[in-house]
Formats: structure tokens, sequence, C-alpha cells
């Protein structure tokens, strides 16, 4: 097959997305595949180059040129409704590809969406997050709780706080009609975990969809040269956090956690400062950015666990699989797609969002009880491998083989919605 990936961002930068997209290419291509790969220009990389055996084309956009539309310019997102200089650019990107496949990866979609029945490509659309609903994209209402669902006297002043009133506006109902459209246009939804297809609304419509979770390659436990950077962890058996510095991501909740911890080892934080990062830590709290993942994979297998106590409903957190793939078990909240992923008790500890208590007692009995963390970090081990490349992207060829099939066109009734069981059990 001829497939084309859209993605707004790709190294080099780096997410958990980016590194989806980039992974879902290079496993693409590895079984035969012509793959290439359509995303936003980013400043200092060339305007096409081969990253492997896939071609990748960095396309410019007219928001992208309006730096103070974006807090950060060197995220300058695609826009929830079609950007006329980005249409332009797919329109010629898929000209020059003759793909079989689209697919998109989040609101670089809505740019393609006037261009689906131009071609003959199938379009498949994967949410790795609540966008196709929610306008901040993360399902969180005024950014303090679980939102209840979408409605126009919500949305919009949960959208002015968080962008201002123009922006709001634009953006909320610029993803209104897309979204609207897209329910319509696209031949598959994915969505990478079963609350990123019920928050987004493709459990009750007539979409069709399925659920497939983000993967981690085969070789990822495969660890490469030590990097500088890891001189300056502390000896093995630290608590390990990987991901932004935010709120959001449950960092004052561990804080507070981890300070009533007894006798604990030190707490390592690797990430991402963002505007509502603490600006102060206790002293055994040691604080890494932006380090390359070689050498987080390494920080992982020094770890004693991980812990990930997400206020918010993370879609599909790629360091948990990480973290199994090194044979750790993970303490994590029980919202979003982190119940798909951490079996409680199995694979590791689920306690509720926000709840400081919970969370310490959960880390001190993985302290204390090392015969249950062992049990724990050895089913992670056996658990993970169906959250590898080998076992994911056999799901995503085949979905690819249903679009294309004559009778899986839109007038068909919509496919089967996901099989309902957790992703990994």
């Amino acid at each position: 097959m001829r497939i084309l990936l859209l993605s707004q961002f790709y190294p080099p930068v780096i997410g958990g997305e980016e590194r989806h997209v980039r992974n879902l290419g290079a496993a693409l291509a590895q079984r035969g595949h012509h793959v290439s790969v359509g995303t936003l220009m980013h400043p200092g990389s060339p305007e096409t180059e081969l990253d492997g055996a896939v071609r990748v084309h960095r396309l410019r956009g007219t928001l992208q040129r309006l730096s103070g539309l974006h807090v950060d310019p060197k995220r300058r997102h695609a826009p929830p409704f079609p950007d006329p200089e980005l249409m332009l650019a797919l329109n010629r990107l898929v000209a020059r590809e003759q793909p079989d496949i689209v697919h998109a990866h989040n609101w670089i979609y809505a740019s393609f969406l006037p261009l689906k029945r131009l071609n003959g490509a199938r379009l498949v659309v994967t949410f790795h997050d609540y966008g196709l609903v929610c306008a901040k994209k993360n399902f969180m209402h005024l950014g303090a709780r679980l939102c209840s669902g979408p409605a126009p006297a919500k949305c919009l002043p949960c959208a002015t706080r968080h962008y201002g009133a123009v922006k709001a506006a634009a953006t909320t109902l610029g993803n209104w009609a897309s979204s609207f459209a897209a329910r319509r246009v696209v031949d598959r939804f994915i969505a990478v975990s079963h609350a990123v297809a019920r928050y987004n609304g493709l459990t009750q419509g007539r979409a069709p969809y399925e659920v497939i979770p983000n993967f981690v390659p085969d070789d990822v436990a495969v660890l490469g040269p030590e990097d500088a950077c890891l001189r300056e962890l502390p000896g093995d058996g630290f608590i390990l956090f990987v991901g932004d510095l935010t709120r959001l991501k449950g960092i004052d909740v561990l804080l507070q956690a981890y300070a009533s911890l007894n006798q604990a080892p030190q707490l390592v934080l690797i990430g991402r400062r963002v505007a509502d990062t603490p600006t102060q830590f206790p002293p055994n709290v040691r604080v890494f950015c932006m380090w390359p993942h070689s050498a987080i994979m390494h920080a992982w297998r020094r770890s004693l666990f991980g812990v990930l106590p997400s206020v918010g409903p993370e879609a599909c957190a790629t360091v948990i699989m990480e973290a199994m793939a090194s044979g750790k078990a993970v303490v994590a909240t029980d919202v979003g797609g982190m119940p798909d992923m951490v079996d409680h008790g199995e694979t590791g500890l689920l306690v509720p969002s926000g709840d400081a208590h919970a969370l310490a007692n959960a880390m001190q009995t993985l302290l204390k009880d090392r015969a249950l963390l062992a049990r724990l970090e050895t089913r992670s081990l056996a658990r993970v491998e169906r959250l590898k490349a080998g076992a994911v992207v056999t799901q995503i060829e085949q979905v690819y083989r249903d679009v294309l099939r004559p009778a899986a066109r839109r007038s068909a009734v919509p496919a089967q919605h996901g099989s309902g069981q957790p992703l990994c059990r």
C-alpha cells in the first residue's frame, strides 16, 4: 500500500504522538509499504528529507506564520479548521505521493477534509486526545475537573479562559464544524483508548471506529550507549516520573504525596517545564529537563518503579508502556486510558485522580512490599508484548485493508465498534 501519514509535528519536535507517528511509519515501511509523512514546517528543518525509508515533507500553513497565535513558538499547532495554505500544500503532496491511505493524526485532518472527495485515497484519523469534541483537547472543564460533555454554554467560556475570547471562538466553532464534517467523511476513526472513544462521542454515534492503542517498538527495551546526562542520576532504586511538569500531569499531587512517605528514595522528574511548573522542589527531588529518549529508557531501567499521577484523563500514555517494557511497575491514576494499560494489582496500582493520600499509600506499599513489586514487574514484562509494534501495527494494517474494500465505503453499515475489552488484559 501507499500510505501518507499526516501529523502536525514530527521529530525533531518530540512528544508521545510524534514518536508514535515516526515509529508507525518505520514499522509500516519495514513491512513493505511505501510510506511518506506530511507535517508542519519546523524552523531549521529541511522541507524534504528521508527518515530511514520514510520520506518526510514539511508543509507551510497560514496560521503557522502568525507567531502571536501560539504560546510555544516551537509548537505552532494546526487549527481545527481548514488552513488555506496548508490545504494547497496537502493537495500538492497527495498529487505527488498518490496514496491509497491517508492516515491523519489529530487536527491536521481538518485541512485535508475538503480534499477528501477530490482523490481516491481513503481517510483514517487517529485521535490521541479529546480534540474531536474539546477545543482544549484535554476534556477538563475550566482546567479543574473532568468534563461531563460538550455544550455551547460550557465550551465557549472554558475555551475563552484558555485561549482568550477571539481565539476561543474561532477554535471552538471551527472544531465543531470540522467534527460534524469528519463524522460523515472519515472512513475510519482510531481511538487510542476506550476513554478517547467514549469522550469523543464515537461510542454514541454511527461513525465507524476502532480502539487501537499506541505502541512501542519491538526493541524498545534494548538500551543504546549511555548519555552523559545519566551521570546526574542518583543511585539505582529511585522513583521516576516522566512527562510535562504540569498540574494536569499531577505534579502538585505527586510532590504532596511524596512528602508524606517514610524513608523514601529520591524522586526523579524528567520532563518539559511549562507555565504552571512548580518553581521550587524539595531537596530530595531531582528535576531534569528535555532528556533524549535513549537516556530516559536508561533511567527507567535504573528506577525502582514509575508514577504517573495525572489529574486529567491521559489518552494512552506511552511512558507507561516504556516503563512496562523496562520491567517496571507503575502507580497511576484511574482516569482516561490508564485503566486500559494498568491492570490494578497485576501490572501496577491505580489510585483515584487528585488523591494525594491514596497515591502516597500506593507508593509506600511498593516501597515496603518488594515481593509484590517483583510480581508486578514480571507481569508487566509479559503484558507489554500486546503493546509492541508487532502486535499493534498488524491491527492498523487491518484497518487499512478494511477501508480499501468496496464494501467499506461510507454508504455501507458502519464497522464493528471496537472489542469493548481492555487493551492489555
